[in-house]
């Protein structure tokens, strides 16, 4: 027998309790061992704030999806807030369709923020802002065209050159800023720019512009305006306004973090912030292949009815996939699959298919579908006989119970599911083979009859005695199981199979090379697009089960993949979109 020492035993006990907590701390993300530093610093109050801040001007997309469970996952779990800000700085792109999107998506995403709010409940206080820093010398009026301004930004190894308009006196400034919001200037016209440094080795810093002239109706506050705040000018100011502890971005937001912070500073003019401001922290966005993610693309797709709207499901909409029978729970797996790091890479489609048929194969009810029909007769079954057979839910989910299919001597089933002439590892129905009807009988195919042109029109089998599941020949062997639906008691519906809308695996650098040559965006995404993104079958037959389905109930059509209830399906005229496959079997071009 052997003993251990009592320090030798607590040693090793407090060994195992570092060990867990080093564990822990590991399975961390590197803003999570931010956040926790900055909580055991006692910074900001010990208090916990972020924010979501999308600018309205187009839905969400599947990368906004990974920003939203970073800025309210962050907050739900270290007992703080999210709020939801939209950044509706450029009133010629938002309108109030986008808003109404973009908390829908958020909700649905299972996620609530804690207050709404809008930068342009601050155009008042950015204003007054602007006007002190002309006051100080710090901003200035430049009348020179866009293109002059950029030409003089100089090169990241030289300096740039000052604008002629640099050192005009602060009270023609002022008056100026004046008149670029009374609406009797053109857009373009001039320009409030920031007076920092033309020779910093940070691009950002060289004068960047904080107004311009907008004459296009704000959604929100009308014509009030006609000079509006840029984004780096408006983004800090709003966190600083609002209480935000950890502004958390992408990572090309890296460079903007100094002008972030300095813009700050000239607000509160040299206050002690270190541990009372917002922290502008980035992390890699989310990029997949066989997608584009950009809204000025996806909205051309839109506008050229190259897609069905902003949630067609071939669409990286957060819509779209929702429409096409994604779950808030797949692509929250599959963000916590990819992480959260500091570099940028471009993740496997594959890995949030694969997410997804995770997350389905634990919620979705079985059920029989043929999507492609041709007539199956028992023939040794009598003609007015139907048996109602149990079939099981979801054997991942014991609780789901089980639902009845009735069977009956004339079934529908896939016509890949018969051949006349089989290779040897062939084992579905084939002359002179038995395969098992599921939940049902073992039958044994005898032949087939064909129409003028030599298509199978009917395949016909024997049923096999006492063979039905739970009867005593039930356990005879048979090497292949099949799917059926019967036809007296069948459901007609359209199937909509979707695959990835893009050729390509990169066709945001694929677009670009395209648009190089001197073809248009549309004519460019055209080449891209995957013919095969989309087919239809209006002729499918599914089991009576489903004539109640509602939108975006979930199923696994049994042998061919999920699917779900499009929004469009009535009673009248059920409609079914493929989610994703039951395996990976998408083939890229080449």
């Amino acid at each position: 027998m052997i003993t251990f020492a009592p320090d030798l035993v607590i040693n090793r006990y407090m060994a195992e309790i570092v060990t867990q907590e080093n564990q822990e701390k590991k399975s961390l993300n590197f803003i999570e061992q931010i956040v926790e530093q900055d909580l055991a610093e006692g910074k900001n109050g010990g208090r916990i704030q972020t924010r979501f801040p999308p600018e309205p001007n187009g839905y969400l997309h599947i990368g906004h999806a990974k920003a939203i469970c970073m800025d309210f996952g962050i907050a739900e779990r270290y007992g703080g807030i999210c709020n939801l800000r939209f950044d509706d700085t450029n009133p010629t792109k938002e309108n109030v369709e986008y808003v109404d999107a973009i908390m829908e998506d958020i909700r649905w995403l299972g996620f609530q923020w804690a207050n709404v709010f809008y930068a342009s409940d601050y155009f008042q206080q950015l204003w007054d802002f602007a006007v002190e820093l002309i006051k100080e010398g710090k901003a200035y009026i430049d009348e020179q065209p866009q293109e002059v301004i950029l030409s003089q930004k100089g090169t990241p190894t030289q300096p740039g050159i000052e604008s002629p308009y640099r050192n005009r006196p602060m009270e023609e400034n002022l008056a100026l800023f004046e008149k670029m919001n009374s609406g009797e200037l053109e857009e373009g016209s001039m320009v409030l720019r920031a007076k920092i440094d033309m020779s910093h080795n940070n691009m950002l810093f060289r004068d960047p512009i904080i107004y311009r002239i907008v004459k296009t109706p704000h959604h929100r506050t009308g014509d009030k305006w006609k000079a509006y705040p840029m984004y780096d000018f408006a983004h800090g100011q709003s966190d600083f306004f609002e209480g935000v502890t950890h502004s958390l971005c992408t990572l090309e937001f890296v460079p903007h973090r100094p002008l972030y912070d300095l813009f700050i500073d000239w607000l509160k003019k040299g206050e002690d912030l270190d541990d009372n401001r917002p922290k502008q922290r980035e992390f890699n966005k989310l990029n997949l292949n066989y997608t584009l993610l950009s809204k000025r693309n996806l909205l051309s797709l839109v506008q050229n009815n190259m897609v069905d709207g902003w949630d067609d499901p071939r669409m990286p909409t957060i819509c779209g996939y929702r429409r096409r029978g994604y779950t808030p729970e797949a692509i929250k797996l599959f963000v916590d699959k990819i992480g959260y790091t500091l570099y940028d890479a471009l993740n496997d489609m594959a890995l949030m298919e694969a997410a997804c048929r995770e997350d389905l194969n634990r919620r979705a009810t079985r059920v029989s579908a043929v999507i492609d029909p041709v007539k199956l007769i028992v023939t040794n079954y009598p003609e007015d006989k139907v048996e109602l057979l149990d079939a099981i839910n979801n054997p991942e989910d014991p609780e789901a119970g089980t639902h009845q299919i009735a069977f009956s001597r004339e079934l529908w089933i896939e016509r890949e599911d018969f051949m006349e002439e089989a290779p040897k590892k062939y084992f579905r129905l084939t002359p002179g083979q038995e395969v098992r009807l599921k939940n049902a009988y073992i039958v044994l195919c005898t032949g087939c009859k064909k129409d003028a042109e030599g298509r199978v029109e009917e395949i016909y089998c024997e049923c096999i005695p006492n063979t039905k599941t739970g009867e005593s020949e039930s356990n005879r062997r048979v090497r292949g199981t099949i799917h059926w639906v019967s036809i007296a008691h069948a459901v007609q519906a359209e199937v909509r199979l979707y695959d990835r809308l893009w050729l390509v695996e990169n066709p945001r650098d694929e677009l670009a090379r395209l648009r190089e040559t001197g073809l248009d965006v549309v004519d460019a995404m055209k080449q891209m697009m995957n013919p095969n993104s989309l087919e239809v079958r209006p002729c499918c037959y599914v089991e009576e089960f489903l004539a109640d389905a509602q939108p975006l109930d979930h199923f696994q059509f049994q042998r061919i993949g999920y699917f779900c209830t499009d929004k469009s399906s009535t009673p009248d005229h059920l409609v079914f979109n493929r989610t994703v496959s039951l395996k990976d079997s998408f083939k890229p071009k080449g």
